[in-house]
């Protein structure tokens, strides 16, 4: 599965066709975030999303938790997993 890593300097419009892209040609895709500001560009590209693929299918969202690793030190991320329904 494709993972999309987004930040609080992401371009929303711009992650939201990324994710319409994937979820277009592979049915899902996940959204990997750390801190509040990227989780918040993340929700808000997954929105526009749903908006850019009403006509083709309808998006649902699982939220969790997730250990990444930064630098060689482990972060708290939040996953997105977004399909089409």
């Amino acid at each position: 599965m494709d993972i999309l890593k987004v930040s609080s300097r992401s371009v929303p419009n711009a992650v939201a066709g990324a994710i319409a892209g994937v979820v277009r040609e592979k049915g899902r895709v996940e959204l990997q975030a750390v801190g509040a500001g990227a989780a918040n560009q993340a929700i808000k590209a997954i929105a526009i999303a749903r908006g850019y693929l009403k006509d083709e299918a309808d998006l649902i969202c699982i939220p969790s938790f997730d250990n990444v690793s930064i630098n060689g030190e482990e972060r708290t991320a939040m996953s997105f997993l977004v399909e089409s329904r």
